[in-house]
């Protein structure tokens, strides 16, 4: 009786994960992936961004069924990728440059499947693949024009990875074109981590609040920083010697917590809009080559008028039709 039973416990699983899994193959389903970077789920950017569009797609019935495997080690990106693939998966959605070598070579072994690469810049184009990209100059813009306003002493700063990486030097020149921009009078500091360790790629947290510190000892009383935990370490300067911060990538207020104290807010890509917008657009079969994404920030942290998200709305808004454009070139020259 008792090994019947644990049979019978046996044939109910595999019942029930059948009934949740449904036949992706199905011409009538519609199903959406995503394989997430190493940074997870609940990144506070991208990857988190990126699963609440596909779950706000769900919602408004463009798509069946919606799943995700977050990658503990980047030796796990092609597999991931195709394990959706291989179970009929319409949409695969994979996030930041990491993952943009696997995406593309996954788009030649899956034609069947359409590949959406996050924030993942191409040189090649594929039938299949449809790369969005966010434009750091215009992230960097808009940063540089709220530093401007923000700004008591009339000197800003920015902390950047390495100008050697083009999104980094956008992100940087953009800002420093968005203060020229706001207020010609204002004095802008920006800082590259051109003659650091590359090992330290990214990750060079000393530096970025070493830098931070240097820029506010010059004057700077409101920060900006990009390049991911080389910028946190700026960001964290920023907050322990009280002066407003902004950041990019994620939401570095949340990210940060107590250490992002005073980041007042974060510029970042809208994947969770981009992601619906496309997913629309495949559903009725217009597939595009590749998108260009649109821009936003996250809530202000403090006390701020109103009028002042009207502003970064219509200037998001008027970079995004061309009415204000940042003149920074795709690539350091």
């Amino acid at each position: 009786m008792k090994i019947n039973l644990f049979l019978l416990a046996i044939v109910m699983s595999a019942l029930t994960a059948c009934i949740q899994s449904p036949d992706c193959f199905r011409e009538d389903l519609f199903c959406a992936a995503l394989v997430t970077d190493t940074s997870g789920i609940d990144d506070h950017g991208i990857n988190q961004n990126t699963w609440a569009g596909m779950q706000e797609a769900q919602a408004n019935k463009l798509t069946d069924q919606i799943e995700y495997i977050e990658s503990v080690d980047t030796r796990d990106y092609e597999k991931n990728i195709a394990y959706f693939a291989s179970r009929g998966f319409d949409m695969i959605i994979t996030t930041n440059a990491g993952l943009r070598d696997e995406t593309l070579h996954a788009a030649d072994l899956y034609p069947d499947s359409v590949f959406v690469g996050m924030n993942q810049p191409q040189t090649e184009t594929r039938p299949n693949l449809i790369p969005i990209t966010f434009p750091e100059d215009q992230m960097g813009f808009a940063a540089g024009m709220l530093a401007a306003t923000l700004t008591k002493t009339g000197v800003v700063g920015a902390v950047c990875e390495t100008s050697g990486i083009d999104s980094m030097w956008r992100y940087c020149e953009g800002f420093r074109a968005g203060v020229e921009f706001a207020n010609p009078k204002v004095k802008a500091l920006v800082f590259y981590r051109d003659d650091g360790d590359s090992e330290k790629l990214f990750i060079d947290e000393t530096w970025g609040f070493d830098t931070a510190n240097k820029a506010i000892r010059r004057g700077a009383d409101v920060l900006f920083a990009a390049g991911a935990v080389t910028a946190q370490g700026a960001l964290r300067a920023a907050s322990e010697a009280n002066i407003p911060a902004i950041g990019a990538e994620r939401d570095q207020t949340v990210a940060l917590a107590e250490s992002g104290s005073s980041v007042v807010t974060s510029i970042l890509g809208r994947a969770s809009f981009e992601v619906q917008e496309v997913m629309r657009l495949l559903r009725v079969g217009n597939v595009r080559e590749r998108v260009s994404g649109q821009i936003w920030n996250v809530p202000f942290n403090g006390d701020f008028p109103e009028s002042l998200q009207n502003g970064m709305n219509f200037l998001f808004g008027q970079m995004q039709i061309g009415g204000i454009r940042t003149n920074v070139s795709p690539e350091k020259p």
